[in-house]
């Protein structure tokens, strides 16, 4: 372990916990999205190249910026007027300590159970990316076509109920 896994980690814990913390919904996507690339982060030191591009791509590209449009879109910006931190932040803190340790523990106790592989299968980005636009195309462009009709849709029904009268 080196000092870099170190600060992802520690990047990666702070973007979680201010996920759960923090009271502004706004910046809750915001960290859920410093959670991401600190995960990704780690999967690219860890040399897991698709992974770490499929989460930067995926979760940050995509998901995390699909989150802060929704709500953008769909809530006004009304600003706390009790502080930052929302009233249940120590019972998030807790849950999210629980889960932690429970994890951990899983992690740990599975570490003796898992057999010990000689020989590590070498498939690089290269060619993942060669199997996608070829063999698996259709799947991924009906992948693409979903995604974006449920955004057309998401942004429909946004723009439907902001018109109505409260």
């Amino acid at each position: 372990m080196n000092a870099v896994f170190y600060i992802l980690a520690a990047l990666t814990l702070a973007g979680g916990l201010a996920t759960v913390l923090l009271k502004q919904l706004v910046h809750c996507a915001l960290a859920v999205t410093v959670a991401f690339a600190g995960l990704a982060l780690l999967f690219l030191q860890l040399d897991a190249q698709f992974a770490g591009f499929a989460q930067i791509l995926v979760y940050i590209g995509a998901v995390a910026i699909l989150i802060v449009f929704a709500i953008l879109l769909t809530r006004g910006s009304e600003l706390p007027k009790d502080g930052v931190f929302s009233k249940t932040w120590f019972l998030g803190l807790v849950i999210a300590a629980a889960v932690f340790a429970v994890l951990g523990w899983a992690v740990l106790a599975s570490v003796s159970a898992v057999p010990q592989q000689n020989a590590v299968p070498s498939v690089t980005v290269r060619d993942i990316g060669i199997a996608l636009v070829g063999r698996y195309v259709l799947p991924l462009e009906i992948v693409a076509l979903l995604l974006t009709a449920a955004t057309i849709g998401a942004v429909i029904v946004a723009m439907h109920e902001k018109e109505r009268p409260r």
